[in-house]
């Protein structure tokens, strides 16, 4: 049997394929997104020192938010007694997390320290409250460092740090002296700079932040009705 009667025979048993039986992809941008998402891309060396001050950027905010919000709950429910344990803001969970998961140590440094061991000499040109006065370097192939001015944003940071005798109390100086009997961080007024944040942080971690930063996310659709 020639072929071409072969298939004429054959073409009443094939299923007919109408245009309501082909699938249409609905989320085509999506999947686009994704695949764009997996290409390997080079991450240039400006690459990477962007991302450091992003990661730098994003665990001092992170530190600086959870302090104020654990003081807060801490001199409602005892006064300074109750806060001073946890002004240590790189050692709080949500900041020591953020940290390990960017390969990163976090440090507060000043002049006039509250902890003698958190003390350094610092320049005026260091202490600049303006954001530009961050500082990003990168020491060697596998270290990154960040800085930037520690500030007394916070009225409530106040009760330790003011002034003695008109922010800060005589009893809960007391208090403060017997916990750190070298404390120099009093006398200062809002707006004005403790020290610095210093941040080292590890190239992978770096690496890691710049790909989670940059990864192309798809607006939500907005509902037809």
């Amino acid at each position: 049997m020639r072929p071409i009667i072969r298939l004429l025979l054959l073409l009443p048993f094939l299923p007919a394929c109408r245009p309501d039986q082909v699938e249409h992809l609905s989320n085509t941008k999506e999947l686009a997104v994704e695949s764009a998402n997996w290409e390997v891309k080079r991450i240039m060396p400006a690459d990477l020192l962007r991302a450091t001050r992003w990661a730098g950027d994003s665990l001092t905010r992170t530190a600086e938010r959870e302090l104020r919000r654990v003081l807060t709950q801490k001199l409602a429910e005892g006064g300074v007694t109750a806060a001073l344990p946890y002004c240590r803001p790189e050692t709080l969970p949500a900041p020591d997390s953020l940290a390990k998961v960017l390969q990163a140590s976090l440090r507060r440094i000043s002049g006039r320290p509250r902890n003698s061991a958190n003390k350094a000499p610092i320049s005026a040109a260091e202490l600049n409250p303006a954001d530009t006065t961050r500082r990003v370097a990168r020491l060697s192939a596998e270290v990154f460092t960040y800085q930037r001015p520690l500030m007394l944003n916070d009225q409530l940071c106040l009760r330790c740090h003011g002034t003695i005798g008109q922010d800060v109390s005589a009893a809960d100086y007391a208090l403060i002296q017997k916990q750190y009997p070298q404390d120099q961080a009093t006398g200062y007024q809002l707006g004005q700079a403790m020290g610095v944040w210093r941040v080292s942080l590890q190239r992978p971690g770096v690496a890691e932040f710049w790909t989670m930063k940059t990864r192309k996310v798809m607006k939500k659709r907005k509902p037809l009705f």
